[in-house]
């Protein structure tokens, strides 16, 4: 296979490649330890391995210093997966895996050199220009064909690499990169990873920020793939699914410059309620992140949501245990494999030789040194060899060797079931499966299926990524040690367990990372412009309540809100009781009046033929009596329970009471204007003066208001209403519906307004009968009753309208109307009928006929009163005595004139007879 190399243009020297890539140096730079630089195991298949076996080298150099769990461990679980995937005779019979296994030294450029050592195979030499010194044609060293790739751990490694390993069509299973973009199978479409992505790993986090009810927190991430990539989608994620907002997105230089992580510290403060922390960061920078939080005295402060890279590793909390206290952290679910501890631990410097790296793990772990050589210079200690990995040293399982296995337990399945299909039973490798299609094999990869190493089934999606499991972990200090707890797990969902929680303060409550605090009940939110989860509390006031969280609504016209403002509900509907003080002063009025009138009634059925009651005109004097009685029953439906009969009582009653007392007061006061008037012309008697043609004319004034009140009844039926605005306060508290009939204020008018017409009317002619002698007439007592009613109405009407607008409406007008109705009837009552009840009961003697005579004498009588009340005032003492007697019978005009007081008071009474 001829490959075009202009993409990479000369970045891969073609002599020299037999062996191993050396470092690359630079004259400037210290020189660089002479690390070796791969593992080859000898098998018919070949496996690639890239391991973090160093960290990143500083001032330039490409390795640092080794890494025992995650290089060492990692790279000798790939070692012992082999050896069981050889030894079993299930597995790839008759066929051994080999392995070629190089350090990436943590840097994805230097992982880049070392990897281009897995593609040798596929590139054509052309060599017809090198010769040796002798002249010879040279032989070069058949490199390895790899046919798939284990590794790396780190995401932007594996990215690098999965870009070059594609070209060449070489399969790549990760065990620790969980890079979002790795996901991306247009670009890494040979890439597959038996780990889940960190956009489940970001959506757990977001779940477990949720559950902690913090809504706002601050994200730090490593420069690099999988720190950048990993926080992206945990605000994409946060952002879609709301709820939590990001106070601060810091990141970590590649290369800090020092004082950087006190920057940090510095920058995340200046949000200080954002107090959780979401960490996507490599082990060493989260290691200098919690140190630089201890030196600026912020232990206890922050609250730590770190990644799988966190983990449950001790390194990165190690002599900072109290500022990781708390420190919730994830990691893929696993296992801890027992066979491979086993394994590890026999490990000794005589039997591990096929580890390069292994010597140097040994001087690191026991802090020894392996003779002159020795990579620990400065140790005092000799390796004797004889130490015992678990029992001269602390040994943990590291986290990543369980999914080490089982990338190569994929592979080696892939393999398997491809040599099933191509070779069909043949031993060995066959002649199709000497040259592997990396593509055809990549097939076969994704479609695996098996139980794993800690017996969880190993798939691939489309895209090549395994299924979210997560263990979720707390770092807790108790009495006696510190530790690493399970406090729940996360498979499509979380499942945590609150009670197993601890945190620095001690307090069983999990701290607050807020920006503002939530909301009573009855306030609303209102968010600051920019940042969702900051707001400020507004109360909804008035007659609203809270619709949302955000939002206030008015309640509806007939509704309040509730105690707590979270909805509405029915406002309390309110009618004049008859217990209220507002009812009992009117109905003791009414009640007293309504005795009064009964008695004067029955006092006058009872002296019904005397002289005083038919001088007061009986019929007139009950229909009189009969309106003065309807105004204090009047009160009785004003204040009873609104209903469809009681508003019928109200509409008739109003007005139908002062229509009966005034129309009969109005004509009484007519006829006496009309026959002293008609007096002075002649001594003809006015016409319509009889009883019957003042009932008559009295029955004519109130049909006019019966038949209003009918044609209100028509074109409006009386209804009950309820009156929300009345007693619409301002504190919806103390609102009330009023429940009254539909009788509006310019329909009470109207309904009163014909019945004040007549009192009006009736006044005029009170006024203009006041010049009758006080001993011969009714006029004034009239004139008195109808200026004290003019009196009450004008006190009723600023007062009724008035108090349109009070609170206390309702009672105001209806005790206002009640009691004006009942005094002007206790006026009527008293003025016209109490002196006449009190002579008919008091004083008998005075109810007797004192003289008879025809309407002619009257006429002259009341002529020749007149001329004599005019030479009173001219006499000393104002007397008059005169008599003025007659004999009468039906034909004669009249005999005699007695000038006499009383007879003249006698004969101006029977003008009512």
């Amino acid at each position: 296979m001829v490959i075009a190399f202009e993409w990479y243009g000369c970045l891969l020297l073609l002599t020299g490649m037999a062996g191993s890539i050396s470092q690359r140096t630079d004259p400037l730079m210290p020189p660089a330890p002479e690390y070796a630089h791969s593992i080859r195991l000898d098998g018919d298949i070949i496996l690639g391995g890239l391991f973090p076996v160093h960290a990143r080298g500083e001032r330039g150099a490409p390795c640092g210093e080794l890494k025992k769990e995650k290089g060492i461990h990692r790279l000798e679980a790939m070692l012992f997966a082999i050896d069981l995937i050889n030894k079993d005779p299930d597995l790839l019979p008759n066929v051994t895996l080999g392995a070629r296994i190089l350090d990436t030294c943590s840097r994805d450029t230097y992982a880049l050199e070392q990897s281009l050592t897995f593609v040798q195979a596929l590139i054509e030499r052309d060599s017809t220009d090198v010769r040796c010194a002798s002249g010879e044609q040279p032989i070069f060293a058949k490199p390895d064909k790899i046919v798939g790739v284990i590794g790396a751990a780190a995401s932007s490694v594996s990215i690098m690499v999965a870009n070059i390993l594609r070209l060449f069509k070489i399969p790549q299973i990760s065990y620790a990169s969980t890079a979002p973009e790795l996901s991306d199978n247009t670009r890494y479409d040979f890439f597959s990873r038996v780990v889940p992505p960190d956009s489940y790993q970001a959506q757990a986090m977001l779940d477990i920020v949720t559950a902690m009810g913090w809504n706002y927190v601050s994200t730090l991430a490593s420069e690099g793939n999988y720190g950048e990539s990993g926080v992206e989608a945990f605000v994409q994620i946060s952002r879609e699914t709301g709820g939590v907002c990001i106070a601060q997105s810091l990141k970590i230089p590649r290369e800090p410059r020092p004082g950087e992580f006190d920057k940090i510290i510095l920058r995340l403060l200046e949000t200080p309620n954002a107090r959780a922390v979401v960490m996507f960061a490599n082990e060493d920078d989260i290691r200098r992140v919690l140190d630089a939080a201890k030196r600026n005295n912020q232990t206890g402060h922050f609250l730590w949501v770190g990644s799988d890279s966190w983990g449950s590793k001790i390194s990165p909390v190690v002599q900072q245990e109290s500022v990781a206290e708390g420190a919730i952290t994830i990691l893929p679910k696993r296992a801890s494999i027992e066979a491979f501890d086993r394994y590890f631990k026999s490990r000794s410097l005589s039997n591990n030789r096929r580890n390069v790296w292994f010597a140097e793990f040994w001087e690191e772990n026991f802090g020894c040194k392996l003779g002159m050589h020795g990579k620990r210079p400065g140790s005092p200690k000799k390796c004797t060899g004889l130490e015992k990995v678990g029992r001269d040293s602390t040994y943990e399982q590291e986290g990543k060797v369980q999914f080490v296995m089982d990338a190569v337990y994929a592979m080696a399945y892939a393999l398997h079931r491809m040599h099933r299909d191509l070779c069909s039973g043949y031993p060995g490798l066959c002649p199709r499966m000497s040259n592997i299609d990396g593509k055809e094999l990549l097939g076969y990869i994704r479609n695996v299926s098996f139980n794993g190493s800690a017996k969880t089934l190993v798939v691939f999606n489309e895209n090549g990524d395994a299924p979210g499991r997560y263990d979720i972990y707390q770092y807790q200090i108790t009495n006696r040690s510190t530790e690493y707890r399970i406090i729940g797990h996360w498979t499509d969902q979380l499942h945590l367990n609150m009670k197993a929680m601890q945190w620095a303060s001690g307090d069983s409550s999990v701290p607050a990372s807020v920006c503002s605090l939530p909301c009573q009940t009855g306030e609303r939110k209102k968010v600051v412009k920019g940042v969702l989860c900051c707001w400020h509390c507004e109360r909804c006031e008035g007659y609203h309540y809270q619709a949302s969280e955000f939002t206030c609504q008015l309640c509806p016209y007939e509704q309040r809100p509730d105690q707590n403002r979270t909805g509405c509900q029915p406002i309390p509907i309110i009618k004049l009781e008859w217990h209220s003080p507002w009812a009992v002063a009117p109905i003791f009025i009414a009640i007293l009046g309504i005795l009064a009138t009964t008695f004067v009634v029955v006092t006058f059925v009872r002296h019904n033929d005397t002289p005083i009651v038919r001088a007061s005109g009986r019929e007139m004097s009950y229909v009189l009596l009969t309106g003065i009685f309807l105004c204090y029953v009047t009160t009785f439906p004003m204040i009873a329970a609104p209903g469809l009969a009681v508003c019928s009582f109200r509409r008739i009653f109003l007005g139908l009471g002062m229509c009966f007392s005034y129309a009969a007061l109005l004509t009484k006061t007519n006829r006496i204007h009309r026959i002293f008037e008609q007096g002075k012309r002649s001594v003809a008697a006015p016409r319509f003066i009889s009883p019957a043609s003042q009932l008559v004319i009295t029955f004519s004034l109130i049909s006019v208001q019966l038949m209003g009140v009918f044609v209100w009844f028509v074109a409006d039926p009386p209804h009950t209403i309820v009156d929300y605005g009345e007693q619409r306060t301002q504190d919806p508290e103390n609102a009330r519906g009023v429940l009254k009939c539909d009788i509006s204020d310019l329909s009470l008018i109207c309904s009163l307004g014909y019945s004040i017409l007549l009192m009006v009317t009736c006044t005029v002619y009170a006024i203009k009968t006041r010049g009758v002698p006080e001993t011969f007439n009714e006029a004034k007592p009239i004139g008195f009753t109808m200026y004290t009613t003019c009196i009450i109405w004008l006190a009723f009407i600023p007062i009724f309208f008035g108090t349109a607008q009070s609170a206390e409406r309702m009672y105001i007008q209806t005790a206002t109307l009640t009691v004006s109705l009942s005094l002007s009837a206790s006026v009527s009552l008293g003025m016209l009928y109490m002196p006449k009840v009190y002579i008919i009961i008091l004083h008998p003697e005075q109810n007797v006929p004192k003289c008879k005579r025809s309407f002619k004498a009257i006429v002259t009588a009341a002529t020749m009163t007149n001329k004599l009340s005019q030479l009173a005032s001219e006499r000393p003492n104002g007397e008059v005595k005169t008599e003025l007697c007659e004999s009468v019978d039906n034909s004669s005009e009249y005999r005699c004139l007695l000038y006499h007081n009383h007879c003249l008071r006698y004969t101006y009474i029977h003008l009512f007879i």
